[in-house]
């Protein structure tokens, strides 16, 4: 592999990673915080490029479907967790059944809709082709998706560790009982941390749109690539999620372009052995 190769596959990994990023933030404070596998989180993903590539298209406004992917996904999310996950709160098995119905429910929507041939979210003007780097040109929407990530992540980690909103989130993944125990509403902060999950999903659908195809199916393999960061990261864990997306952003980049035919196996062989050694993840509490 040239310099040059291996440069690019890298910043197809990062800006890969960025994405996932997206997903698995929201996931895993999700998953840490209110112990539900979300397996409805991919199809919020999908839904929400969908909605913002009918606004985009409709309007010519790469901006306003930016805008109304997550607005519509946080109003489903909000109705997902009052009306649907509220009435079956603790009990696992109903909730991974409920949530796979609802992934079900929207991929056959999707496909209803919007029709079963790949599309994608047209970018504006500006974004579109290369940037000379000096090395090589890249894509300038791949630059534009890791650097949205960016200035997500660092948001993310300022409320979550500098608000009191975030010390409750925290206190609350370690320790739910506890929290309630004390006078605060948690079952508030299950669903504002839900409804934050739910909007970095339809984010994530829009700008994933234009980074890669909406088509009936990409709900399923974004979620098995959100629940491998997940699992590699730790559980509730936002620096999990930056290095869980990073490792399976790089892993995936490289094994398509070196090994494409045991793509699969050098992202999860890796994650198989990081479990052995540390079954919470590399920064999930042991």
């Amino acid at each position: 592999m040239t310099g040059q190769t291996f440069l690019f596959q890298l910043l197809n990994g990062l800006s890969f990673a960025a994405l996932l990023f997206f997903l698995a933030s929201g996931f895993t404070l999700i998953f840490g915080l209110m112990r539900i596998v979300n397996l409805a989180h991919g199809g919020f993903y999908l839904v929400g490029g969908y909605v913002g590539l009918t606004v985009a298209t409709a309007t010519g406004n790469f901006w306003l479907g930016l805008l109304a992917a997550p607005l519509a996904i946080a109003a489903i999310g909000l109705f997902t967790e009052r009306v649907l996950l509220r009435r079956i709160r603790g009990q696992e098995l109903p909730e991974v059944l409920l949530t796979v119905g609802i992934a079900f429910v929207f991929a056959d929507m999707s496909l209803e809709i919007w029709g079963g041939d790949p599309r994608s979210v047209p970018i504006p003007g500006f974004l579109r082709g290369g940037l000379d780097i000096g090395f090589m040109v890249y894509p300038r929407y791949r630059f534009f998706v890791i650097g949205c990530a960016v200035l997500v992540g660092v948001a993310l980690f300022l409320a979550h560790s500098k608000t009191r909103i975030g010390a409750i989130v925290r206190a609350g993944v370690d320790d739910r009982e506890m929290v309630s125990a004390l006078g605060i509403n948690i079952n508030k902060i299950f669903t504002g941390v839900f409804i934050v999950g739910a909007l970095l999903a339809g984010v994530a659908g829009l700008i994933g749109g234009g980074l890669l195809s909406l088509v009936p199916g990409a709900d399923t393999e974004i979620l098995l690539y959100s629940l491998a960061v997940v699992i590699i990261g730790g559980l509730g864990s936002l620096p999990g999620a930056v290095v869980g997306s990073l490792i399976v952003g790089l892993a995936d980049a490289f094994g398509r372009a070196l090994l494409p035919d045991l793509s699969y196996f050098t992202l999860f062989a890796p994650m198989a052995l990081i479990l052995v050694v540390r079954p919470r993840g590399l920064l999930g509490r042991q």
